[in-house]
């Protein structure tokens, strides 16, 4: 069940506390004493007090629809309207009071926009508006939608309720395979476009209806279809106009992205990718409870690796482009985009890493100077090291020059890095990097580390006498 975590840092002291998220599911779970709500990975045990007749109609319930969609937010913290949210990827959020964790009202997408499920990273722009995506699915077929929320008003400031009003679909993307629809975890939005990547990890949508009957968890109906290309669907996220050309390259699975910027008529875009989505559906926690040696060892090796990649979109595309040449003609790029007929335009990547890297795994959880450098140029990103099925190192990396900077000791394991800029900064890396360690060694404690972003040496380490779980996302919230 989800649990949210707080380390408070003031004057040079830090405090930490931690709250279960009060959600309808942590409450029914807990009054049942066993799983009552379907996860991603885990099937909800059947009530012993049903009889069989009841049981299996119990199952005609559909995942995504209210009844049934779980409010265990356990993903991400994210803010709207000045408010801070906890999602995960159904239709339900919660808002939480980020200094006390309180659990607050229980909120739901479809009350403000036709949307069934809307994802746990949302990108913000400098007017204070949130943007995100979600699907919809109905008689006309299924599609991803682009969310806008509008920033926050006079009436948000003033009364202390969850407010989305003024939520609005910018743009809607229907599906290549409206039977088969691609999963997304996160999106990419520069300072004029957002791109939707519809990759090739499928969705079932028939398996989706049955899988309660079939016993089976939401994992279990997605799949990786290598014969299907990826595409990149670009969208003017200011008149949520479609581009009429077909941006595609070949089949990858990406789950987060580190950054986009326009380049004189140019869209980089740089994300970690994957070529094999196959791995999605490995970690469960059966493949997560293996005993540490051989047989996770076995695990690990079976896995592809999540590197850093770049690809580069030409923006202007007409009926006179050339085909079959390279239309990325910026010095230092070495991706290439390619018009192979009217209207459509295939890419390659350039890796964004020297050889390096790979001694330290693939590499996930990017994160950036986010409030100056989203959506613009930017040098550095920070990550997670995946040494091994559970992120081992951090890293730092230089997309100019792909140098790499690692903190790393045995049997310590991070979270994902929060940069979180010096109050006077003038550079991109001016600032620090914090990250939450855990450890299974008794010997050692959990703590909040603290590293120099420039230099990535630690300046210090806040300990903590308790043991914390394993989480993913997190972020930075300066109180006034």
């Amino acid at each position: 069940m989800a649990m949210m975590h707080r380390f408070h840092i003031c004057e040079g002291n830090v405090t930490y506390n931690s709250r279960f998220l009060r959600s309808d599911s942590y409450v029914r779970n807990s009054e049942k004493n066993r799983i009552v709500v379907s996860e991603f990975g885990t099937l909800a045990m059947p009530d012993p007090c049903k009889n069989i007749f009841a049981r299996f109609f119990s199952r005609f319930t559909i995942p995504g629809m209210s009844a049934a969609a779980t409010d265990n937010a356990s993903v991400n913290f994210v803010k709207y309207k000045g408010d801070y949210y906890v999602s995960t990827e159904t239709n339900y959020m919660r808002r939480v009071d980020p200094q006390s964790l309180e659990t607050k009202e229980k909120v739901d997408w479809s009350q403000y926009i036709a949307v069934n499920a809307a994802t746990a990273h949302p990108h913000y722009d400098r007017e204070g508006a949130t943007y995100n995506m979600g699907n919809s699915y109905g008689r006309s077929g299924f599609f991803y939608n682009i969310i806008r929320v509008p920033p926050p008003g006079e009436k948000a400031a003033k009364e202390d309720s969850a407010d989305l009003t003024g939520a609005q679909v910018v743009c809607s993307i229907q599906a290549s395979e409206s039977r088969k629809p691609s999963y997304y975890h996160s999106f990419v939005m520069s300072e004029n476009y957002i791109v939707f990547v519809e990759q090739p990890i499928k969705l079932d949508l028939l398996k989706f209806m049955l899988f309660r009957i079939a016993g089976k968890s939401f994992h279990k109906i997605m799949s990786w279809d290598p014969q299907c290309e990826t595409i990149f669907h670009l969208v003017n996220r200011h008149t949520g106009e479609v581009h009429e050309v077909k941006y595609h390259t070949a089949p990858m699975f990406t789950l987060h992205q580190i950054n986009a910027f326009e380049d004189n008529g140019f869209l980089v875009m740089d994300m970690c990718c994957g070529d094999d989505g196959e791995v999605i559906a490995d970690f469960t926690l059966e493949n997560l409870r293996r005993d540490a040696g051989e047989e996770m060892d076995k695990f690990y090796n079976s896995m592809c690796r999540n590197l850093p990649r770049r690809y580069v979109l030409p923006l202007k595309v007409d009926e006179e482009t050339p085909l079959d040449q390279n239309l990325v003609t910026l010095p230092n790029y070495k991706a290439t985009a390619k018009m192979t007929k009217p209207g459509e335009v295939y890419m390659t990547h350039e890796e964004l890493h020297d050889d390096e890297l790979l001694q330290y795994g693939g590499l996930e959880f990017p994160q950036i100077n986010y409030d100056q450098h989203n959506g613009r140029p930017y040098r550095y990103f920070y990550a997670c090291g995946f040494g091994h099925v559970f992120s081992d190192s951090l890293l730092k990396m230089d997309v100019h020059t792909k140098e790499l900077k690692v903190w790393r000791y045995p049997g310590l394991f991070p979270s994902e890095p929060v940069f979180v800029a010096s109050p006077k900064a003038t550079e991109e890396d001016d600032g620090v990097v914090l990250s939450v360690i855990i450890t299974p060694r008794e010997e050692k404690s959990t703590f909040l580390l603290v590293l120099d972003a420039k230099t990535f040496t630690e300046l210090g380490r806040a300990e903590v006498p308790v043991n914390i779980p394993y989480g993913t996302h997190g972020v930075f919230n300066q109180m006034g």
